[in-house]
């Protein structure tokens, strides 16, 4: 008991120390009250998390600036921009070398000439989809994070069913300049342990 107290407070401090762009405690992007996981995966998770954020910090050229990294269920969504190619393996590898790690979505862009314009367009379409599933009474819009990057919006999360998964499809589907959609949309069912 002793000890996960110890790595609770650890865990808080972490959070306060790295930074990161999710909500909750636990930095796993979905809102502890609302999250079907167990308290003992919320906190292997927010682990590996913070052991992967912190490799990505004491690397030569700091990707914790330019990514996002979320782990839900032992399973890695890394996200954001980098340089050159190589540099999206190397932290592919650095994610598959966290311990636990049961996959890892890659959803890095190597980085090209962004102007004004397309970045002013990625956040319209984050933020026409956030406000879409915030409206949809089907969806519980916090267990759900967004990010676009050159009109190719990435949604991971935990959905509750089926259905739920099936709205947040539909609602992207309906946003104009959105050209591709990827979704890393886990079920409850398929979390390895869920909360009683």
């Amino acid at each position: 008991m002793k000890k996960n107290l110890i790595i609770f407070f650890l865990l808080i401090l972490l959070n306060s120390c790295v930074g990161s762009s999710t909500s909750g405690v636990f930095g796993s992007g979905v809102s502890i009250a609302l999250d079907p996981r167990t308290l003992g995966t919320q906190i292997d998770d927010s682990i590996m998390q913070k052991n992967l954020q912190a490799r990505l910090i004491l690397t030569e050229k700091k990707y914790f600036v330019q990514l996002s990294v979320k782990v839900l269920d032992g399973r890695i969504f890394v996200g954001g921009k980098v340089d050159e190619p190589e540099e999206k393996l190397q932290i592919t590898k650095m994610a598959w070398e966290t311990k636990g790690a049961r996959s890892v979505k890659n959803n890095i862009a190597i980085k090209k000439k962004f102007s004004i314009k397309t970045t002013a367009i990625d956040i319209l379409i984050t933020s026409q989809l956030r406000a879409a599933l915030i409206l949809n009474k089907s969806v519980k819009a916090s267990n759900f994070n967004i990010d676009t990057i050159n009109k190719k919006t990435y949604v991971f999360g935990i959905a509750h069913n089926e259905n739920e998964k099936k709205e947040i499809i539909q609602e992207a589907k309906q946003i104009v300049d959105l050209k591709e959609l990827v979704t890393s949309i886990l079920l409850v069912s398929d979390l390895s342990r869920q909360r009683e």
